[in-house]
């Protein structure tokens, strides 16, 4: 193989698909980057046996080849270098030339022919979404995704469209996050993503204008976004029957600046952290929200007003699930529907129902 390429462009590829790359893995091919030079490109590929990720970058190919190459210390290399173009050279005993203006490295590559074959995804339902929208439900979703594998289902996000609308849904035993948008799909189906594979897809997703393409088959998915290939294995078993975990309506409905209650919860948690454990209290009285928690090193107070409906209630949770679903709103002001000290509090937008955040209590012990 013998190829010349823009380092910037090169840089950027080889970075995005290591992501898809084994750290460590009994299989040496995995821990590497798969590059393939024909047609006047460079395609590049990692995998890790669950996810990988796949681009193509414009170049000129003076002799077509394959090779894998160390993600590590082949992305170390191209960094440094200090010319504008790379060339890669590789002969028949695997010996490749890296080699940009007078900067050179000579490294032992592994046969493509070692490199394991990415699944076929076949017989796929497929769906189109704008990049924009599917990065927002990915963020404000991905912090409820469970990291423990006792429920290995839990460690991804359910997608369920039903009636033209799509729920993306994560769940950890503790919250629950909800995402809708409207989707152009007349068919009602569900899939459930592994939390690592979306983590990944939003990374790659962009901001501007844009369809991402979705093409989903009984055990994987891919995601085709701008240049990229993400395929991904589908988690099976039974996910939580969200709608029914839900509940309905609030004895208490609170409106508060999303910002004044994230700074309030900011400062009345620096007691608390992952030695010293300790629920944080809120009390909601005639229009004021009074915070307060005790612990072993202290305690603190703190008060800010609200606009409040219904029932005083004090209701005790843990402060950093609260960040979480506060920070994930992505709003100037956020409705608190709550039904008593030992239902979850329910965070909505003051308008439309396009998220909705659970965050169960934490049952408090009398002063």
């Amino acid at each position: 193989m013998n190829v010349i390429c823009d380092k910037q462009l090169l840089v950027e590829a080889v970075g995005n698909v290591s992501r898809a790359v084994s750290a460590k893995n009994t299989l040496a091919a995995l821990e590497g980057v798969l590059l393939r030079a024909q047609d006047g490109r460079l395609y590049l590929t990692g995998y890790d046996l669950e996810l990988a990720i796949s681009t193509a970058i414009e170049a000129k190919v003076l002799a077509p080849g394959e090779i894998v190459l160390s993600a590590r210390i082949f992305l170390d290399m191209i960094r440094r270098m200090p010319s504008e173009t790379i060339s890669i050279t590789s002969d028949e005993k695997m010996l490749t030339l890296i080699k940009g203006s007078l900067t050179e490295y000579t490294i032992l590559g592994i046969p493509a022919s070692e490199y394991p074959e990415l699944p076929a995804v076949n017989q796929t339902t497929e769906i189109s979404l704008p990049q924009a929208a599917l990065k927002n439900m990915i963020n404000q979703t991905l912090f409820a995704v469970a990291v423990s594998d006792s429920k290995p289902v839990h460690t991804g996000s359910l997608f369920d469209i039903k009636g033209g609308e799509l729920n993306v849904v994560s769940v950890d035993g503790y919250r629950l996050a909800l995402r809708r948008e409207k989707v152009a799909f007349d068919s009602d189906f569900s899939f459930i993503v592994p939390g690592k594979s979306l983590s990944e897809v939003a990374k790659l997703l962009r901001d501007e204008e844009g369809d991402i393409e979705i093409a989903v088959s009984k055990r994987h998915i891919i995601f085709k976004a701008g240049s990229y290939n993400v395929i991904s294995r589908l988690l099976e078993g039974e996910f939580l029957d969200y709608r029914a975990a839900i509940p309905a309506g609030g004895q208490t409905t609170v409106k508060i600046s999303t910002r004044e209650l994230i700074a309030a919860i900011d400062r009345a948690s620096l007691l608390i952290s992952d030695n010293i454990k300790s629920p944080l209290r809120l009390k909601f009285e005639g229009g004021v929200i009074k915070i307060s928690c005790s612990t072993a090193i202290g305690k603190a107070y703190d008060e800010i007003t609200c606009q409040q409906t219904g029932d005083d209630v004090e209701i005790g949770f843990n402060s950093r699930y609260m960040l979480d679903a506060l920070k994930a709103s992505e709003c100037d002001e956020i409705q608190l529907l709550i039904n008593g000290a030992l239902s979850p509090i329910k965070l909505v937008p003051l308008e439309g129902d396009s998220f909705t955040f659970l965050v169960l209590p934490v049952r408090l012990k009398s002063e």
